[in-house]
C-alpha cells in the first residue's frame, strides 16, 4: 500500500460472478463510501465497504 492509500482506508470492491473482489475506490471516511456505494448499486452489482488495514512492512534481510 501506498502512502495514499494509507489515508484513505476505507474500500469498495465489487464482488464480480466468478467469485474474485475488484476494488472499485478508497475513502477517508465511512460515511463517504457508503454513499458512494449506495449510487453504485442503483446500477447494479454487488459491492462491499471494508476497513483495508495496511499490511506492515517486512524488513529484508540480506
Amino acid at each position: 500500500m501506498s502512502y495514499q492509500d494509507d489515508l484513505r482506508p476505507w474500500a469498495i470492491f465489487r464482488r464480480l460472478p466468478t467469485g474474485e473482489s475488484s476494488l472499485v475506490y478508497r475513502f477517508r471516511t465511512r460515511t463517504d463510501a457508503d454513499a458512494y456505494t449506495s449510487i453504485l448499486r442503483q446500477g447494479g452489482g454487488v459491492f462491499e465497504v471494508v476497513f483495508d488495514l495496511p499490511q506492515p512492512q517486512r524488513a529484508t534481510q540480506g
